[in-house]
């Protein structure tokens, strides 16, 4: 009662000001839009001009706007609209656009049907520029998902993406083999020349192993001084354990810190999945970190092959 009685003593009116609207809508990337089924005609506020990256007195046609689309958003899009006239619904996606100077934008459409007679006879609704939500959105993730000190994936995304999938699945059976690496001597390295040395070492020995391996499914940091890799079931067996074999004189290569030149030694398991996923994750890393065990035994830059 008192916000109603509040409304009226302040004078506060529904707001109907079109242009005040658009303006409005404009602080946030919003525009709004409508497309006459029948007659094909398209309308829409000046701010999708902007958001399309298109002077503001050019002539528009709907399918100007459709070439604009990324390929897979431009046919979810149609696919989404189809539905949506048949159906008399609305949907709503998120869409990557290339504006025609060539910038990436992301934006999200929302799309409703006007039905007269029960057929729907518009599309109307409104386009969002969501670049920088969603530059901000992939942010979080790559925080949450990447290790700080290396930029390679962190624990999280290895139990994510091997650790926690399930013997038997689809995913699971894209993996051919697990490597397990794991520096020697490091806590000398920390000793010696401090953990600021001992974080160069790391961080350079990860952009070796990403860089030796571009074909590697996943990189990642999984403990202080400890990497995994995950491999294509594409590569055969013998292939990644000679690829494995051949690089290592790479991987151990020493590091250069404040003109100190510092050794870096690896051991390294290496586990085949069988290639049809049967084995548990847990058993395959079981056997992975076992063989890394035999190595590091050794004391010296070496590989084992789980049996």
């Amino acid at each position: 009662m008192y916000l109603q009685a509040d409304r009226h003593r302040r004078g506060i009116q529904p707001l109907t000001d079109g242009r005040l609207v658009a303006q409005a809508a404009a602080l946030v990337g919003m525009s709004a839009w409508c497309f006459d089924l029948d007659k094909q005609g398209l309308e829409w506020t000046d701010g999708v001009f902007d958001i399309f990256g298109i002077p503001r007195d050019v002539y528009v046609e709907r399918g100007d706007t459709v070439s604009l689309y990324c390929e897979g958003s431009r046919e979810t899009m149609e696919r989404l609209r189809a539905q949506a006239i048949r159906d008399r619904s609305s949907f709503s996606m998120e869409a990557e656009i290339r504006q025609p100077g060539g910038d990436l934008r992301w934006i999200r459409l929302t799309a409703a049907t006007h039905v007269e007679n029960g057929r729907a006879v518009m599309l109307y609704g409104m386009k969002q520029d969501i670049t920088q939500e969603r530059q901000q959105w992939q942010q979080l993730r790559r925080m949450a998902e990447n290790d700080a000190l290396t930029g390679l994936g962190n624990r999280a995304r290895f139990h994510a993406e091997f650790l926690d999938l399930p013997a038997g699945s689809e995913a699971l059976a894209r993996i051919g083999a697990l490597a397990i690496f794991d520096l020697n001597n490091f806590k000398e390295i920390n000793d010696r020349w401090g953990h600021a040395a001992g974080d160069a070492c790391i961080a350079r020995f990860g952009q070796r192993l990403a860089s030796a391996f571009p074909q590697a499914r996943l990189v990642a940091r999984i403990g202080g001084d400890e990497f995994a890799m995950l491999l294509p079931e594409t590569l055969p067996a013998f292939s990644a354990e000679s690829a494995l074999r051949r690089r290592m004189s790479t991987l151990i290569r020493s590091v250069d810190w404040h003109g100190t030149s510092i050794p870096v030694g690896v051991s390294v398991g290496l586990a085949f999945t069988g290639g049809e996923g049967r084995r548990t994750p847990e058993e395959i890393f079981a056997a992975a970190d076992l063989a890394l065990y035999s190595a590091k035994k050794s004391g010296t830059s070496i590989l084992r092959v789980a049996a």
